[in-house]
């Protein structure tokens, strides 16, 4: 790989690939929480301009998009020449899902050169290989949530809105949106018993339909597990190959610990 920077935001996918990659340059953006270590740079999201010319005056021609960020409350008197130009496909942009908003930012990159790279082309380990990869084997009923769970992400893949669904005993308990998935599964865990019948459920992550897994990959870890079995399901089903996990050793720690499955499928 080339010089590479690393646009850190929330959570430990960015700390691992810095670690990974100790010579990438380490970018974060004014209030967006990080955990990354100095040295940092230190940019503003309103002035476009000023980040694309300290990145190429390094010599950066890849840049990796890595963990939580929230989408920014822009002030137009704040943006940079180069920002204000963009506005209009920016406030389009910014009416639409999330993979709308990553398109939108990975094509001002690549228009100036810098290739786009997923953390799984650095971190192939961290995508959940076909089969089973913690916990007891699922059974037909818990399969089959994940099937019901798959078809409704699939069918709501073109309104662009999120990558978990919760089914059980073929009933969809929630579906992940822009809160993310432990909102879907507080949310899950608030459930009358009445409407949950005794069945625990499933947790299925997968990539929408088309989704450019450079930018916006889905995601499991410790928590997820942990939230999971706080909210009764029985495991947790992902695509194989297209959903990272987070924390490998604790992942395995915390299905020990709970009981749950960790399984991948090709969905």
């Amino acid at each position: 790989m080339g010089k590479l920077a690393i646009i850190a935001g929330a959570g430990a996918l960015p700390v691992m690939l810095s670690n990974a990659r100790p010579d990438a340059l380490r970018v974060v953006f004014e209030g967006v929480a990080h955990d990354m270590a100095a040295p940092l740079r230190t940019h503003n999201v309103a002035k476009l301009g000023v980040l694309f010319d300290d990145l190429l005056g390094e010599g950066v021609d890849q840049v990796i998009f890595a963990g939580a960020m929230a989408r920014p409350q822009f002030n137009p008197a704040d943006f940079d020449p180069l920002t204000l130009s963009l506005l209009p496909k920016l406030q389009g942009a910014f009416q639409s899902g999330d993979d709308a908003v990553l398109r939108f930012y990975v094509s001002l990159f690549e228009e100036r050169g810098m290739k786009v790279v997923g953390a799984h082309e650095v971190l192939a380990e961290l995508a959940v290989p076909e089969g089973l990869y913690g916990g007891p084997q699922p059974g037909e009923a818990q399969l089959a949530d994940a099937a019901k769970a798959t078809d409704i992400l699939l069918a709501l893949s073109p309104l662009d809105v999120g990558q978990g669904a919760v089914v059980a005993g073929g009933l969809c308990l929630g579906i992940e949106t822009l809160q993310g998935t432990d909102a879907l599964l507080r949310f899950v865990g608030e459930t009358p018993a009445h409407l949950r019948r005794g069945i625990g459920g499933v947790l299925v992550k997968a990539p929408k339909r088309g989704q450019d897994l450079r930018v916006d990959m889905p995601a499991v870890g410790p928590q997820t597990v942990r939230n999971a079995a706080a909210a009764g399901l029985d495991g947790i089903v992902v695509s194989a190959g297209k959903v990272l996990v987070l924390q490998p050793e604790d992942t395995r720690a915390a299905l020990e610990e709970t009981g749950l499955f960790l399984f991948a499928q090709v969905l």
